[in-house]
């Protein structure tokens, strides 16, 4: 009997495991050391809460499904009925064909054909590799249609570090800037965080803080990262979330409104563009026929 995200690609690496998965390209868990470093779901059964999914070709919601591109309307299928939106891309149920698969990685490809809303074709590849620095995820995609298209990507990986709530979970988040959300989640604008609860440029704990945010203005390192930290209490076990410079925006979420999520673990989401894009055009990706682009990022043990 198959599993509900079908075939399981096992990696190892120095006492690294990960899964990723069949149905929707996704990363089913994480761990080193033999702690879970991502709050998943086990291999009998099926994603829930977007967890470990791969958003193509958007991430987060668009409002009403409808957009247009080069003068041209389109509408797509309301995923989120009771916001009015159409969230997180069209490859979340879609078969991955693995074709490279080694010990410590594994190479999947998906081609998204013309469908209503997205009249456009891609070529998908997602690449997962362990190693000493730990996971990375290589995403690219390719238009292999004869029109321009817009493109956003995006990855939806819960962290957790072993507590039983997040709120004892201390976080650090390089961003400068938040996005205020209305009741659909969509932006009305943004602030600095400096002086608001989502400031997490300095490491502190969670506590009571409810989190579905996306933030932006990262602050990156000399090697152009950046990086989001969880960590547990009093110095202990962590684990760092990177993104390339690919990544401009990055939403977090708490949970709280999924009964299977509640604040035991944090959604950090890596995304090439902010919630809406398509309507607004902010940072959507045009790619030209023939074009190509790709995006990093990563998970490493350790805080």
């Amino acid at each position: 009997m198959s599993a509900p995200s079908g075939r399981q690609f096992e990696l190892a690496h120095a006492g690294q495991r990960a899964v990723a998965v069949e149905i929707g390209g996704g990363l089913r868990s994480y761990s080193s050391g033999g702690l879970e470093l991502l709050d998943g779901y086990a291999a009998d059964e099926a994603c829930s809460s977007a967890r470990g999914q791969v958003l193509i070709p958007w991430p987060n919601r668009i409002e009403d499904g409808s957009y247009e591109f080069d003068g041209r309307r389109h509408e797509l299928p309301l995923t989120e009925p009771e916001r009015r939106n159409a969230i997180h891309g069209l490859v979340r149920w879609s078969v991955w064909d693995a074709v490279e698969l080694e010990a410590d990685r594994v190479v999947l490809e998906h081609a998204l054909r013309p469908q209503p809303g997205y009249p456009f074709s891609l070529s998908l590849r997602l690449e997962y590799t362990l190693s000493d620095r730990g996971l990375r995820v290589r995403t690219t995609a390719a238009n292999t249609g004869a029109e321009a298209c817009p493109y956003g990507a995006g990855a939806h990986p819960y962290l957790t570090v072993g507590t039983e709530s997040v709120d004892s979970a201390v976080l650090q988040v390089p961003a400068g800037t938040v996005l205020e959300p209305d009741e659909r989640g969509l932006p009305t604008g943004s602030a600095p965080v400096e002086g608001t609860e989502y400031d997490f440029r300095e490491a502190r704990p969670v506590a009571s803080t409810r989190l579905d945010h996306c933030l932006t203005d990262l602050e990156r390192g000399e090697d152009g990262l950046a990086r989001v930290t969880l960590s547990q209490p009093e110095g202990g076990a962590g684990i760092t979330l990177w993104m390339d410079g690919a990544y401009s925006h990055l939403m977090l979420f708490t949970g709280d409104p999924l009964p299977d999520v509640d604040r035991r673990s944090l959604a950090v989401e890596p995304m090439t563009c902010p919630p809406n894009a398509f309507r607004t055009g902010e940072r959507v990706i045009r790619l030209e026929p023939g074009e190509s682009c790709a995006a990093e990022w990563g998970l490493e043990a350790g805080a």
